[in-house]
């Protein structure tokens, strides 16, 4: 089974990975101005972009931290500036290009790494990490968690920290909402790949958005992830569901973090 998951993974991440690579650096532009402007805003107040959990960091200062799918560095640049030395993990080449120059202009170095995290070579980072973060829409890139907190706790010192905050399954899986009204038109427990629409889409031209090429997700559920990260071995210290601030959502879970240690059993 895992080697049915491997090469499928492989197939899924090459087309991922393409749909990452076309004019996101426009899209991230788009959103958050120029490396230079969204450098300042980061250097006036770097924990914000952390919320919220950075208080699971702490102390920050001269920890190693790899972040799994880092993305557009913003949060990596925050972490730096707060005393951490960062690692970034991500498959695209466009998303280095901005968060190396949010680097620079905030005066603060990051390593960034593009691959595949479950390719990411476990002999070279064995145990060289004190916190592992991964946050925010990534877990449904991935088609075998298992694997991949196998990898996490291999890359996590003896006394390292597993921090994962991700938007909750029952918001993106299940429930639709337009104002008052709120819809249960998933499968929570539907385990299908699906296509959607690549997230930086919203940030382009209306006549660009019809060229990008989609992504393909499979998105898990609480208990499946909350299984993987204990068969890994990791031992889960907190669950924390998050609730959605919208006026007309209060009441439902938006998002979750999950924090975990290594386990030496």
């Amino acid at each position: 089974m895992h080697r049915y998951l491997e090469n499928e993974h492989a197939k899924v991440t090459k087309l991922n990975e393409q749909a990452w690579n076309q004019n996101n650096y426009v899209a991230l532009l788009n959103r958050y101005g120029s490396p230079q402007e969204i450098a300042e805003k980061i250097r006036h107040n770097p924990r914000w972009r952390l919320h919220p959990f950075d208080h699971y960091f702490e102390p920050i200062a001269n920890k190693k931290v790899l972040h799994l799918m880092g993305s557009n560095g913003i949060k990596a640049v925050a972490l730096s500036l707060l005393g951490a030395d960062v690692t970034v993990v991500d498959f695209s080449e466009e998303n280095k290009a901005f968060a190396m120059e949010i680097a620079s202009h905030a005066n603060v170095k990051i390593n960034y790494i593009v691959s595949d995290v479950l390719s990411l070579p476990i002999d070279l980072y064995f145990e060289q990490f004190d916190v592992v973060l991964m946050e925010l829409g990534v877990l449904h890139y991935l088609l075998d968690i298992q694997e991949l907190m196998k990898k996490i706790q291999q890359l996590l010192s003896k006394d390292g920290k597993f921090v994962l905050h991700e938007f909750h399954p029952i918001s993106t899986k299940l429930i639709t909402s337009t104002g008052k009204k709120h819809k249960v038109i998933g499968n929570y427990f539907d385990p299908s790949i699906v296509k959607n629409e690549v997230a930086f889409t919203k940030h382009m031209p209306e006549e660009e958005k019809a060229k990008l090429q989609h992504v393909l997700q499979r998105k898990w559920t609480l208990g499946e992830v909350i299984t993987a990260v204990a068969k890994a071995p990791m031992q889960i210290d907190i669950l924390e569901e998050e609730p959605n601030h919208k006026i007309h959502d209060i009441g439902l879970p938006k998002t979750f973090t999950l924090v975990a240690k290594k386990c030496l059993c």
